[in-house]
């Protein structure tokens, strides 16, 4: 599969997200989904991001908490909380769709996952299939700011 394809299955993760921001993600190991989640956040839990519950899940299926040989990939570039938890997970990168030029943090607004002053690095990439991953969020916050 492509990075096109991975991001097309955390699109498919986003679309499921009802009543949630629409963003969601998946976690790759050797070419193979180990975990898939999308935001869970307005059920009361602040942190339930797609990419921190994607990141979660593919710990809990390897039983351990370094996503060595892991890509995460997710439909809007992760916010700081998840910029960090890229690091603290070891992941070995991480491929968004959307920017986010709010609160982006792996380029938009900062790029904490790839600032040398910590001891491990995160490469990310954005731009993957961008306006498909705009679109649902566009659609979602126009529906809900007139």
């Amino acid at each position: 599969m492509t990075a096109e394809d991975y991001m097309r299955e955390a699109l498919a993760e986003a679309a499921a997200a009802a009543g949630e921001v629409p963003v969601g993600a998946v976690v790759v190991k050797d070419g193979e989904i180990i975990a898939r989640a999308h935001n869970e956040r307005e059920e009361g839990r602040p942190f339930a991001h797609a990419e921190m519950l994607a990141m979660e899940r593919a710990a809990a299926r390897l039983g351990t908490r370094r996503l060595h040989g892991c890509t995460l990939y997710v439909t809007l570039e992760p916010c700081p909380m998840c910029a960090g938890a890229l690091l603290m997970a070891e992941a070995d990168k991480c491929i968004y769709g959307a920017r986010d030029e709010r609160q982006g943090c792996c380029g938009s607004v900062y790029s904490l996952p790839e600032d040398p002053a910590f001891y491990r690095r995160v490469p990310c990439t954005g731009g993957v299939l961008e306006t498909e991953c705009a679109r649902p969020l566009r659609e979602f916050f126009r529906a809900r700011r007139p």
